[in-house]
């Protein structure tokens, strides 16, 4: 008899014209990892090749679509990569007010990563240098992958002066803006602000997006229309001097 009932039922929306409408779509998962890894060998929070196993380890359990990483060597990238799975990458390196690269102190060039897995990414990536400097030795620069399903960047700002820090982050994110013309963006990185500081980090934040940061300096900014759906402490196991923060967002 139920049978029967249903049969009528379809049989009824034909005749009479009636619509069915399809399934909703089931909205993408989307984590962002972002990691500052203090792998240059220079700095105090240096604790050699265990950061990179631990990086490894966190990349591995958490299976990020987007990778931000900070303070790292050229010759992470493979590593960080193979952990990763098949992703597009951007590396940049910071650079000497004379235009040369920061060398970490193995030799290879210092800078910042940034990795998308090949679902979502698009085509080349590029970096760039800010014009606001705080005159230290260190040129601060940005690394985008723009044009995929998503567009993704990662920095690391000015530590000297967070009023230079502020003004690097408003020329980064006016970039991601303009990105967000074609699609969804993220933007993660050591910020070098807080929120309710001063400067205050939220001050970068533009119309259309909203920022999650890690409680200190490390924040993720999204496009309004990446849904959130919670941020994640990672313990470092005293690695590096920050934690891992993950963010998860899905996309239309």
């Amino acid at each position: 008899m139920r049978l029967i009932v249903r049969l009528v039922a379809v049989v009824s929306l034909v005749l009479f014209g009636i619509a069915v409408a399809p399934a909703a779509s089931a909205a993408t998962t989307v984590k962002v990892l972002q990691l500052n890894i203090c792998h240059s060998g220079v700095a105090g929070c240096y604790t050699g090749d265990a950061v990179m196993t631990k990086a490894v380890s966190v990349i591995s359990s958490t299976k990020p679509q987007v990778l931000s990483v900070n303070e790292a060597c050229s010759g992470d990238v493979e590593r960080l990569r193979a952990a990763m799975g098949a992703a597009r990458v951007q590396f940049a390196a910071a650079q000497r007010p004379d235009g040369s690269a920061v060398l970490c102190q193995n030799g290879q060039r210092y800078g910042n990563v940034v990795m998308v897995v090949d679902a979502l990414a698009g085509g080349s990536g590029v970096t760039g240098r800010y014009t606001a400097q705080d005159g230290s030795n260190e040129m601060r620069v940005w690394a985008c992958l723009p044009a995929g399903a998503l567009s993704a960047c990662t920095t690391h700002l000015s530590a000297r002066s967070g009023t230079t820090a502020l003004a690097q982050c408003k020329e980064l994110m006016a970039r991601a803006v303009g990105y967000a013309a074609a699609g969804p963006v993220v933007v993660a990185g050591d910020m070098n602000l807080r929120y309710g500081g001063s400067p205050d980090v939220q001050d970068c934040n533009p119309s259309g997006f909203y920022r999650k940061g890690d409680g200190s300096v490390q924040h993720v900014f999204a496009t309004k229309t990446l849904t959130f759906v919670r941020g994640t402490r990672i313990d470092m196991a005293g690695t590096t001097d920050h934690p891992g923060w993950l963010v998860t967002v899905t996309m239309p």
